[in-house]
């Protein structure tokens, strides 16, 4: 039962904003922001005190002083910044890929006034939205022609709506997959107005059964890249040059949903046999679609690269405007993909590209770093540093593993579940791992300034601050 006396130890809201921690802040941040921010502090608190998860109340300047410390660090906003240690490079509930202080610069410029989105100021003519990375993506990934829209999902529809549309579309059994919430293939393929005729089996798919299908009408051949599960064992499937060499006997079109494209070798990631949007292009794919925003390392966006006459269709389809792509989303793939022209641009500019690239050694020796500072500062946590396996993640390479390397914590009388909350509730959020009963924080994700947040939220937790 909650201490009545407690209850009643804790300030109105309007005592908090009258203090003079509060008064000087309120001349730097927007009022109502601010009282609301009190008003949600205070019943918070006010929970915890109910639960019994608070057994104190501190003062009213101290807690004036820890209200505005928390609005600082933490913001008025839902949507904030938040720490990944999870190992999961492309973590799809957390953003996937963070965007590195060159490209973030340039999106800021083009927020923070007009810009020529659509407009050529060579002649003062309106231009294309697209055509700041359409040239980009040409050369990147040797294409004839390029469209972008906000994300893959919207480009594989637009690629069916317009390509396939009252056509029957040869695909594999074992490519009907689904990629998230409702993303299912076949309904996909009902949406762009196509009829899904199944070839092979789950597990096995071979040339004779496209063949077949052709044979019987189909108009188009699709291939789905498995980019969020793996198949293994008794298998078979047709690669691209086989499924190229049976559409251009039939003079059909051939259309390759990648999912998550690479715009340089694997090799240089230590990541051989990742396929890429060149390679597919080159082995026979008319049309290519893929995220920028997974292995690309940039925003949220949809890419088709492949066939000038086949994009040229995609661009008069009136479906395009309706998933075009944000101007924010095209500053930042423009900036990403001007770095990943130079291969040492992209590793050490692409945050995504350098944490997949990253090594155990170079990992360990991270976490030692980190082991030693909490230790140094922090007594109360008993730490030590491990080995883990980090993922890819954002349905993108589900077969590979990554070596890695984390600090594993404990604090004497908290719960291993309580301080993974409570890393959750610090005022930069901490998520991280929670292995064999375990905290765990994987250093792979971990941006620069990242350990700094790190003890900083372990040291309110250890002074009790966020109890």
């Amino acid at each position: 039962m909650a201490d009545k006396s407690l209850l009643r130890s804790i300030p109105r809201v309007d005592a908090i904003l009258g203090s003079p921690r509060m008064a000087a802040l309120r001349g730097q941040v927007p009022a109502g922001q601010l009282t609301d921010f009190v008003r949600a502090s205070l019943a918070r608190l006010r929970e915890e005190v109910l639960s019994g998860e608070r057994d104190h109340v501190a003062g009213e300047d101290e807690l004036a002083r820890d209200i505005a410390d928390d609005y600082l660090a933490r913001g008025p906003h839902r949507l904030r910044r938040t720490i990944n240690a999870t190992g999961v490079v492309l973590h799809t509930n957390l953003g996937r890929a963070p965007l590195g202080p060159e490209v973030a610069a340039h999106v800021a410029e083009v927020a923070q006034g007009y810009s020529n989105l659509e407009y050529e100021l060579g002649d003062g003519a309106r231009g294309g939205r697209g055509s700041y990375v359409e040239g980009l993506l040409r050369e990147l990934c040797g294409a004839e022609d390029a469209l972008v829209v906000n994300n893959n999902a919207a480009a594989a529809l637009l690629m069916l709506d317009t390509i396939c549309r009252g056509r029957d579309v040869a695909i594999s059994r074992g490519e009907l997959v689904e990629i998230g919430g409702s993303f299912r293939v076949p309904d996909i393929l009902a949406r762009g107005g196509a009829r899904l005729v199944e070839v092979g089996t789950t597990n096995k798919t071979h040339p004779a059964d496209y063949e077949r299908a052709v044979a019987e009408g189909a108009g188009a051949i699709l291939k789905v890249h498995r980019s969020n599960f793996y198949m293994g064992g008794f298998t078979e499937e047709v690669g691209l040059p086989g499924l190229s060499a049976i559409a251009r006997q039939a003079k059909i079109p051939l259309l390759f949903d990648l999912g998550a494209g690479l715009l340089m070798p694997g090799e240089a990631l230590g990541l051989p046999g990742v396929p890429s949007p060149r390679a597919a292009i080159r082995d026979g794919a008319d049309l290519v679609c893929f995220s920028g925003d997974k292995l690309v390392g940039s925003a949220q966006a949809g890419i088709v690269v492949g066939r000038a006459e086949l994009v040229a269709r995609l661009r008069e389809n009136p479906l395009a405007r309706a998933l075009r792509i944000d101007k924010l989303s095209l500053a930042a793939l423009e900036a990403t993909l001007r770095l990943s022209h130079s291969r040492a641009d992209a590793l050490g500019h692409v945050p995504t590209l350098r944490m997949l690239s990253l090594g155990r050694e170079e990992l360990l020796a991270r976490a030692e770093a980190l082991a030693a500072r909490v230790a140094g500062e922090l007594p109360a946590f008993a730490c030590r540093v491990v080995e883990l396996e980090d993922e890819a993640g954002g349905g993108s390479l589900p077969s590979t593993l990554l070596p890695g390397a984390g600090v594993e914590l404990e604090l004497a009388g908290t719960p291993s579940a309580r301080l993974e909350a409570l890393l959750r509730a610090a005022p930069v959020p901490v998520v991280c791992l929670l292995r064999d009963d375990r905290v765990v924080l994987s250093v792979r994700t971990l941006q620069e300034g990242d350990e700094d947040e790190v003890v900083r939220a372990l040291g309110r937790i250890a002074g009790g601050g966020a109890r």
